[in-house]
């Protein structure tokens, strides 16, 4: 099945303790059906200084969160919106956004 949500691609958290933040995909894990997103899920971690870490201290970071919790922003309202598949006129199959239309392959 194709990705609907993909690296780079803004999208908005629809349930939980971020639930309404904002924040752009910097990896997907499609066989795991999850998604880090900048600025959301931050999880601290203690860590003990070490040679490449001489600090240590609390490290904070974002974790993956499940895909059927973000929605992708529609580029032209800015609201969540569900992605759907359209072959264009040039025969590529590009994401469309299902409430504006508008595509979000560039």
């Amino acid at each position: 099945m194709a990705a609907k949500i993909k690296k780079g691609d803004t999208v908005i958290v629809l349930t939980g303790k971020d639930k309404g933040q904002k924040g752009e995909v910097i990896k997907a894990f499609p066989e795991e059906n999850r998604v880090l997103v900048s600025g959301v899920n931050i999880k601290s971690r203690h860590t003990k200084p070490s040679q490449a870490d001489p600090q240590g201290g609390i490290k904070r970071n974002e974790a993956p969160i499940h895909v059927s919790n973000v929605a992708h922003v529609d580029p032209t309202s800015g609201k969540p919106t569900r992605v759907g598949f359209k072959i264009d006129d040039k025969g590529r199959k590009v994401r469309v956004a299902k409430r504006s239309g508008e595509s979000i392959d560039g």
